[in-house]
């Protein structure tokens, strides 16, 4: 019999994929890119561009040696600031070329990267600089006045101010500037104490950084998303970052040479798997990066997509499905062929998602899976072998994969069989910033002394050494005495022709103190209708009795993270809102 010792899964590496990757090179995250800038000098980096009228998309690059050059002045200037090694940096941006030089620059000053979704209100926003302790951030100008409005309350000094328009194509910024900043609020008067970013990079060109970064030192503050709680910053160090950068090579490298590679970067960069399997990743081989700010705005991709030719694009289920989608993709305007390969991840695929996107784009979807405790990826679908419908993939190289007893925590469960999943490897995170009783409960170490990390998803491991996530095991749902997984009740509910997406979560029973009950919210394809009846007749032919939601709402759109997983908690909590209201 198979056992998770056996590590079975290295058997279905396609041809060329070690089974380790040790020794590990002995250097901080940064030095891929100094290694790239040399290698590539004049090859580009990061891509921005701008739709203009008439005049079409327009774009500017910045090389590998520019981006090197300019992250050493920030990082120099950030020295002179006052930053100490080990000390947090707040970024607070989308993606844009001057968030990858300043990610740059914190790690080469010695700086611990935190790296904040811009979009988050003050309060949440001041919760997080807070916990991390930054004091510098660096800005995009729409989001001063939020972070000037809570300083006080936080323990920043100064911040550095950089705005979307300076990496923009000469005419589209010059447009931008007399159209758009103002009205949009990205002008805005920087007050005494703080910077502009191009003042600093002007003040301090020239000058590199002296710090000696090693690799133990840490190099990422990663806030989890919070989906089951308080969000938490997973640390990270210099040398976990690398390994999986160096995995992730190792697992999609194929024929095309590294510096050839286009990667779309859409998925945001201050969420771990953007800043880890697309920056890092992409600057680890001297790739292309296809920068887009706003990954909601699929115009934007898909314009990117056909001017740009991507070969690579990481992405979450959410993003694929509104491609699949899409008027312009489904009558022929927009070209995705040049896509060879995506890793989905962030949420389960849907199968329906992952066959369509392949069939209009010629290319391969790799469902794989990743944690801000573990940063950022730790099992994928091989690029030549077999994808298995509903797989999270193989575990990668030097990951060691084990399933163990939900009522216990260490009792092995038989292969095929559901438990919790944990896993050790060279990346997983140090802990969380300040929760030691938090850090002691996922992360434990064996008779040997190896550390596994205890992810809280239920999944279980076929003979091959697939893996399959069956739910968290806090979204896992008693019915009727049965335990129902919301994940595999979503995956038959977007089956349905009329069906774009669904979220199911368990509520309170509305008659039956101390019980569960299942809800379904879903939302509808443009122009589609559906009854509950019929849905639940659906879901009836594929789900046994007490897995098939008969309280369905239907919606406008579910809350999400941003990158995609559905917020069941935010789910209930409306329920439990609407049932007080009446």
């Amino acid at each position: 019999m198979t056992t998770y010792a056996e590590r079975p899964w290295v058997k279905l590496y396609d041809k060329g994929v070690p089974e380790s990757l040790e020794p590990y090179p002995d250097h901080p995250l940064h030095d891929f890119l100094r290694q790239s800038a040399q290698k590539f000098p004049e090859h580009p980096l990061a891509l921005s561009s701008a739709p203009l009228p008439v005049l079409g998309r327009l774009k500017e690059t910045l090389t590998y040696r520019e981006v090197d050059q300019l992250s050493d002045a920030l990082a120099t200037g950030l020295i002179d600031m006052g930053l100490k090694k080990g000390e947090r940096v707040a970024l607070v941006m989308p993606n844009v070329a001057q968030f990858i030089i300043s990610f740059y620059a914190v790690l080469k000053a010695g700086g611990v990267v935190a790296a904040a979704n811009p979009t988050y209100p003050g309060q949440r926003m001041a919760q997080m600089l807070n916990d991390c302790g930054a004091k510098i951030a660096i800005v995009m100008s729409l989001f001063y006045n939020t972070i000037k409005e809570i300083q006080r309350d936080t323990q920043l000094k100064t911040l550095i101010v950089t705005n979307v328009k300076e990496y923009l194509p000469g005419i589209a910024k010059l447009l931008f500037t007399l159209l758009k900043e103002k009205k949009e609020g990205h002008r805005v008067e920087i007050a005494s104490g703080d910077h502009a970013f191009q003042d600093v990079l002007k003040r301090y060109a020239g000058k590199r950084p002296s710090i000696d970064v090693k690799p133990d030192d840490l190099a990422l503050f990663q806030y989890t998303g919070g989906t089951t709680g308080v969000s938490k910053a997973a640390m990270a160090t210099h040398k976990a970052l690398v390994a999986n950068s160096l995995m992730c090579q190792a697992w999609i490298k194929g024929d095309t040479p590294g510096e050839e590679e286009v990667f779309l970067a859409a998925i945001p960069l201050f969420h771990v798997f953007g800043m880890v399997a697309v920056l890092s990743f992409g600057v680890s081989m001297g790739s292309k990066l296809v920068l887009v700010p706003n990954a909601r705005d699929i115009d934007d991709v898909l314009d990117n997509i056909h001017q740009y030719r991507p070969t690579l694009f990481m992405g979450v289920p959410a993003l694929y499905n509104a491609i699949n989608n899409h008027p312009g993709v489904q009558n022929g305007k927009y070209d995705l062929h040049s896509i060879r390969a995506c890793i989905s991840g962030s949420a389960p695929l849907p199968p329906a998602t992952k066959d369509q996107f392949e069939r209009l784009s010629g290319g391969v979807i790799l469902e794989g899976f990743g944690m801000s405790e573990a940063p950022t990826a730790t099992h994928v679908n091989p690029m030549k072998g077999e994808n298995r419908t509903g797989s999270i993939g193989l575990p990668m190289p030097d990951m060691d994969m084990k399933i163990v007893s939900l009522d216990d925590g260490e009792t092995l469960m038989p292969v095929g069989e559901p438990g919790e999943l944990v896993m050790a490897g060279p990346q997983i995170m140090s802990g969380y910033h300040g929760m030691p009783t938090e850090t002691n409960n996922v992360l434990r170490k064996d008779e040997d002394g190896r550390v596994w990390l205890y992810t809280g998803d239920i999944a279980r491991m076929d003979e091959d050494g697939y893996f399959y996530i069956v739910d968290r095991k806090k979204d896992m749902v008693l019915v009727g005495g049965f335990n129902v997984y919301p994940r595999a009740v979503e995956d038959v509910l977007v089956e349905h022709p009329a069906v774009l997406e669904a979220g199911v979560a368990g509520i309170p029973h509305p008659e039956k103190a101390g019980q569960e009950a299942l809800k379904a919210w879903v939302v509808l394809k443009e122009g589609q209708k559906l009854t509950r009846d019929e849905l639940v007749e659906f879901a009836s032919q594929k789900l046994a009795r007490y897995e098939v939601p008969t309280r369905i709402e239907f919606v406008e759109q579910l809350p999400r993270t941003t990158v995609g997983k559905i917020l069941r908690r935010e789910l209930v909590q409306q329920e439990l809102e609407g049932r007080e209201s009446q």
